[in-house]
C-alpha cells in the first residue's frame, strides 16, 4: 500500500469515524484532554498498521478495536492509576476540609452569638483574649484595669458562657 493510499484511508476514517471514536473513548476515560490524546493515538496506530489490515472487517470495526485496546491499556497504566488515586485523595481532603470548615464556621457563629449575650465586662475580655488574641497584660492595658481583674472577668465570663451553652444544649467549651 502506498503512502498516498494510506493518507486517503486515514482522511476518510478521520472524517467518518472521528466523532464516534471520541465518544467511545470518552466513555472509558471521562477526560476530554485524554480523550483527544487517545483519539490521536488510535489514528496513528491505524495509519502505521494499515498494511496489516486484511479487510475481513470494516474500517469502523478495526478503528473501534484499536480504540478499545488503547483505552484498556491506558486504564491499566501506572500513570492512570496514580492520577486516579491522586484525584481521590484531593477530593477526600477537599470534602473533609469543606465539612470541617463548615462545622467550624457554624460553631464559631454559635459561640459568637453566646458571647455577645454576656454582660459587657465579660464579653469584652473574652473577645479581646480569644478573638483578638491579646495577652492578659495587654487586655489590662486596653481596659485600664489590673491583670487580676482581667483574669477574674475571663474566668467568670467563661463560666457564664459555659452555663449558657449548657442551657442552650450546646456542647462547646472554652
Amino acid at each position: 500500500m502506498t503512502e498516498d493510499e494510506k493518507d486517503v484511508y486515514l482522511n476518510e476514517a478521520m472524517e467518518q469515524h472521528g466523532d464516534y471514536l471520541k465518544r467511545l473513548i470518552f466513555t472509558y476515560v471521562k477526560d476530554i484532554q485524554k480523550t483527544e490524546d487517545l483519539v490521536q493515538e488510535v489514528f496513528m496506530k491505524f495509519y502505521n498498521n494499515l498494511h496489516r489490515f486484511e479487510g475481513r472487517s470494516s474500517i469502523k470495526t478495526y478503528l473501534y478495536r484499536i480504540a478499545v485496546n488503547e483505552c484498556q491499556n491506558y486504564l491499566k497504566s501506572w500513570h492512570y492509576r496514580k492520577l486516579e488515586m491522586t484525584e481521590k485523595i484531593k477530593t477526600w481532603k477537599k470534602r473533609d476540609g469543606l465539612e470541617a470548615d463548615y462545622i467550624q464556621k457554624e460553631q464559631n457563629q454559635t459561640i459568637g452569638e453566646l458571647v455577645n449575650k454576656l454582660p459587657v465586662k465579660y464579653r469584652e475580655v473574652i473577645w479581646l483574649h480569644y478573638y483578638i488574641e491579646l495577652t492578659i497584660p495587654e487586655i489590662a492595658d486596653v481596659l485600664k484595669c489590673s491583670a487580676n481583674t482581667v483574669k477574674t472577668r475571663l474566668a467568670r465570663g467563661r463560666k457564664l458562657a459555659k452555663i449558657t451553652i449548657e442551657e442552650g444544649h450546646y456542647e462547646y467549651e472554652y
